[in-house]
């Protein structure tokens, strides 16, 4: 059963330098999650904020850190990022070599755990750890960079996943990142998803236009 639309702002759009600033005004302006993109310029082709960022953010919002690693190799970073405040972790298949064992890490760490499928990453990935995962999250673009192109073949992917987690009878969440704006975010949560990230679409304007932005991703 498909849950409520929920909003989780990517701060990676945020502006750098009152980045504490940001998080409090998305808090106050509706945002469901505050959504932290951490990259390490290997796995993907930029390098952004890291668990020290994290727990400096901390204090400056209730709402849950929705932290995804796109890092490798991962588990070495799971307990810092736990430590730091993160709610949620979601971590890419390819960015270890034991995606059971980094899930159990996760959960043993006190968080939810997510799995991140790239534009290429089949859905098969899934089939074994389906049991194990509290959110899916599709990219709609190749990761690394904010302001991308939605890739229209996710819509499918969404949609097929969102299948998957209803015959799973799980209380699971299908997050969409990358590409949402205000013209893509109605299509993704048509096809299935309850959580939408978005970086560009919600800063634009400024912070008096935060919950505008959002409201208008929500539906």
């Amino acid at each position: 059963m498909q849950k409520p639309t929920r909003i989780a702002p990517s701060i990676l759009a945020a502006d750098f330098a009152r980045l504490g600033d940001e998080v409090q005004a998305l808090t106050d302006a509706g945002a469901d999650l505050v959504h932290i993109d951490v990259m390490d310029g290997h796995f993907v082709p930029n390098i952004s904020m890291g668990p020290a960022i994290t727990k400096a953010l901390r204090p400056h919002s209730t709402l849950p850190f929705d932290v995804h690693l796109m890092i490798a190799p991962v588990d070495a970073f799971i307990g810092a990022f736990a430590d730091a405040g993160a709610d949620i972790i979601t971590v890419h298949p390819e960015a270890g070599p034991h995606l059971h064992r980094t899930l159990q890490t996760i959960r043993v760490a006190g968080c939810r755990a997510g799995v991140s499928l790239n534009p290429a990453t089949p859905i098969s990935v899934l089939d074994h750890i389906i049991d194990d995962i509290d959110l899916i999250l599709v990219m709609g673009v190749n990761p690394g960079f904010g302001g991308q192109s939605f890739i229209e073949s996710q819509i499918d992917k969404i949609a097929r996943i969102r299948k998957l987690i209803d015959a799973s009878e799980r209380p699971i969440d299908l997050e969409v990142d990358g590409g949402i704006n205000f013209e893509t975010a109605p299509r993704a949560v048509a096809a299935g998803a309850d959580m939408l990230v978005a970086g560009t679409a919600t800063f634009q304007g400024g912070p008096e236009h935060y919950a505008r932005n959002i409201a208008a991703l929500r539906g």
